[in-house]
């Protein structure tokens, strides 16, 4: 069996990926992909902003509700570091 993967043309500059991380952050509700792009300061291509998503997805920084396509910061640090003090163990 053959997985399709889709081909980047090109992948985002760092300062892109940090522009759209910060507009997530700020957000003052959980933005869809669709009001994500209107809200940015500069205007990105949408196959741009999905590798992008897709990036910080797989870092864990955002989840992506499945219902209604909003996006959500989770990644939190401080919380990680106070959690691992406390004894969390994190495994892969």
């Amino acid at each position: 069996m053959t997985k399709a993967v889709a081909e980047v043309l090109h992948y985002p500059r760092l300062d892109t990926v940090l522009m759209v991380e910060e507009a997530i952050k700020n957000a003052p509700d959980y933005p869809t992909k669709a009001k994500l792009m209107r809200v940015l300061p500069k205007k990105i291509m949408y196959q741009t902003l999905l590798v992008i998503l897709d990036y910080l997805q797989t870092s864990n920084k955002i989840l992506i509700d499945k219902r209604d396509g909003k996006i959500v910061w989770i990644w939190n640090p401080k919380k990680v570091d106070e959690l691992i003090k406390k004894g969390l163990i994190l495994e892969r």
